[in-house]
């Protein structure tokens, strides 16, 4: 049941990708609210043509229709920052979807604003998490705004009864009975993930024909490859010494990773909606540089700016997960997380082989590494060992002491 007024609602913004699910809700919005609808596709690297959606959408009489290549905006302004934290949820995943709504829910206000519509519109189920990041990012840049989820209102439960309803309404549909995939997918350039089907099980070995982006690790190259990414304030900024965009980098990071096998994921996450699910996901370029973030990281921060860093990066990640790109909480974490990367420049060069990223070399110009006081030589006088002994004494000082009073 909707809280929003079917007669305050003339004109919504629809996420819409074409397919069948937002091809209904378009059709749906316009007769169960009476309104004008507004669709808005956006590239973020899935790698799939968007003009056919432009073509539906005017087959449907849509008149205003917005196609956005957000690609670089992605990955300089949502997946760098969030890189620089080393982000990764419950141990492993790599936050592919969760960092994509928080730029959609973005553009669907800044749609709402430009046409002067009084509500926008998502294809998110009310058993995801997807509802609660786009609702969520949308009040906090518009409180105001009026939020319509179609799966949380009618009666269309499923795949036929969604076809069915296509039928009656004349909605394009290609190849509406033909062979499906079993599994939910969603592709982005961070990653792509897939849900449902065998996965539901999470007894079950992702099947191998599953896979998209990469080779089995067990038919990736016999030799590895090594690579160099030159960084600059925590972001990578060139490759093998070529400079490179945001989105092209990790386009390239992609297509290297996926050849070598890396950044396949099988996982069972705890939703932020409170129920456990399995999803297995692909995300070669990201596994690529968080392993090499963190290695030149290694020598440019400072021991406890690292160790605090780690700390904050769990709760850093879950507010991501959950929606809260848009919180002040997360801008603060922001702001400390940016002032760290203030020297994190230089350069790491990283192998690749069968699934594996494996650092070989990191330098900088910036580093804390002091080969004079870590060398197992002899040193100089750099480093007086006796100094120790002190330290270790005064540390222990509270440990003798306890022993000492449970021994009486």
């Amino acid at each position: 049941m909707s809280d929003v007024n079917k007669a305050d609602v003339n004109k919504v913004v629809l996420a819409y990708s074409g397919g069948l699910d937002t091809s209904v809700i378009l059709k749906w919005l316009e007769v169960e609210y009476g309104c004008e609808v507004v669709t808005f596709t956006a590239d973020l690297g899935q790698g799939e043509e968007l003009e056919p959606a432009r073509a539906k959408a005017e087959a449907m009489g849509v008149k205003e229709i917005y196609i956005d290549d957000l690609r670089e905006e992605f990955v300089r302004d949502f997946v760098y920052p969030m890189f620089r934290a080393n982000a990764i949820y419950e141990g492993v995943y790599l936050l592919g979807t969760s960092i994509a709504r928080p730029l959609i829910a973005k553009r669907l206000i800044e749609i709402a604003r430009e046409t002067g519509a009084d509500a926008i519109s998502h294809g998110a189920t009310g058993k995801g998490n997807d509802q609660v990041r786009f609702e969520l990012g949308a009040y906090a840049l518009e409180p105001d705004i009026k939020v319509i989820a179609p799966w949380r209102e009618w009666d269309l439960g499923g795949r036929e009864t969604l076809l069915a309803y296509a039928d009656e309404h004349n909605i394009p549909i290609e190849m509406s009975r033909g062979a499906k995939s079993p599994f939910s997918q969603d592709a982005n350039l961070l990653h792509i993930s897939y849900e449902g089907g065998p996965l539901e099980d999470p007894a079950n070995e992702p099947p191998s024909e599953m896979w998209r982006w990469s080779t089995s690790p067990e038919f990736a190259p016999n030799d590895g490859q090594y690579i160099e990414i030159g960084y600059e304030n925590g972001d990578p900024v060139s490759l093998d010494g070529k400079v490179l965009s945001p989105a092209t980098m990790l386009a390239e990071l992609n297509r290297l990773g996926g050849i070598h096998g890396i950044g396949r994921l099988d996982m069972v996450e705890n939703r932020f909606v409170g129920m456990k699910s399995r999803g297995a996901y692909e995300t070669p370029g990201g596994t690529i540089m968080l392993t090499g973030h963190r290695a030149i990281e290694s020598i440019c921060l400072d021991r406890e700016v690292a160790h605090l860093k780690d700390e904050l990066m769990p709760r850093y990640a879950k507010l991501i997960y959950n929606g809260f790109w848009w919180s002040p909480e997360r801008e603060m974490l922001q702001a400390a997380i940016d002032y760290s990367q203030a020297r994190v420049n230089g350069t790491v060069i990283l192998k690749l082989y069968k699934g594996n990223v494996m650092v070989a070399g990191r330098k900088s110009d910036d580093t804390l590494f002091d080969e004079k006081i870590a060398t197992f030589e002899d040193d100089g006088g750099t480093y007086d060992q006796a100094d120790a002994a002190g330290f270790i004494k005064l540390n222990a000082l509270r440990l003798r002491n306890l022993a000492r009073r449970d021994l009486r």
